[in-house]
């Protein structure tokens, strides 16, 4: 009896193991890695992956840069976005930051929404920490310096998109920018090509003039820290003047009011990328050219 039972529990163990999803021992990095906030979980998360995905269609790339684009090689484009975050949730070791990305969410049990290579799913949403795709936790070390370890995520272009949830923070001490600028850099693999570009204006005045005044000790922020990553200001007169106040780029109640003044939709991200295609393509542009000159 003792006998039988040991097999039966030897059994059920080897079952648990096989059924258990692996974790990153066959994980496939993609060469193009899109982090955000929850901007792309509400909108921007398929704009990101069709920008991306066919880069030259979108960038008429030079011949010279069209060749410097191959080294990405097949461009496989992973994109996750995380709830309320920013660079401060990536880099912070333990706490409230690290929390919203790897505490679980109690009520919907999802915290991110994923698009392309690394979520085949056909759901968006998932909970870091669950699937090989999204183990960036673990104690003492902070997400990034987890996900970009040896042998798991090492894409050969890194764009970051974040404002709003480090909005007041930055705006109201030019200081705590350059921090985490610094910080940010300090964990990021110093051979990855990067780009950060803020996120797309809100519906409100009041929310844009924040985030402006943000914007702006951020970018001085990376000028001051000579941070090698281009960065691209989201917010610009172009892209205030089609999201600030219009109600046709947000969601609506039965009422016909914006109930979610945060976060633009998929219509609107679509025409944030065509206003900021420019400023994008020249970014990608300049990461690839300076990572084929010093590699």
């Amino acid at each position: 009896m003792l006998k039988a039972g040991r097999n039966f529990l030897t059994s059920a163990l080897c079952a648990l193991t096989m059924s258990a999803p692996a974790l990153a021992d066959d994980f496939v990095s993609p060469e193009i890695l899109i982090l955000g906030d929850s901007q792309i979980s509400f909108g921007s998360g398929p704009a990101f992956l069709e920008f991306f995905t066919d880069i030259k269609q979108h960038c008429s790339p030079s011949p010279k840069q069209a060749q410097n684009l191959a080294r990405l090689g097949e461009m496989r484009v992973g994109v996750i976005g995380v709830r309320s975050t920013s660079i401060g949730s990536w880099i912070a070791r333990k706490g409230a930051a690290k929390n919203t990305i790897c505490k679980e969410d109690r009520k919907w049990r999802v915290n991110a929404g994923t698009y392309g290579f690394i979520n085949m799913t056909g759901n968006k949403y998932v909970q870091i920490g669950k699937g090989k795709e999204y183990q960036f936790c673990t104690p003492q070390k902070s997400a990034f310096e987890h996900m970009f370890r040896e042998d798991y995520y090492n894409p050969k272009l890194l764009l970051m998109s974040f404002l709003g949830n480090s909005a007041k923070r930055w705006a109201n001490d030019p200081q705590t920018a350059i921090d985490d600028v610094e910080e940010m850099m300090r964990q990021l693999p110093s051979d990855t090509p990067c780009i950060f570009m803020t996120t797309a204006p809100a519906f409100s005045k009041k929310i844009v003039d924040l985030r402006l005044k943000a914007q702006k000790n951020l970018m001085t922020a990376f000028e001051k820290t000579g941070s090698r990553c281009t960065f691209v200001p989201g917010a610009t007169p172009k892209t205030v003047a089609a999201n600030q106040g219009n109600k046709h780029y947000f969601r609506l109640n039965k009422q016909g009011m914006v109930k979610d003044p945060y976060h633009p939709n998929q219509r609107a991200a679509k025409n944030f990328f065509a206003l900021e295609m420019d400023g994008i393509c020249n970014a990608i542009f300049t990461q690839v050219d300076d990572a084929i000159k010093n590699p």
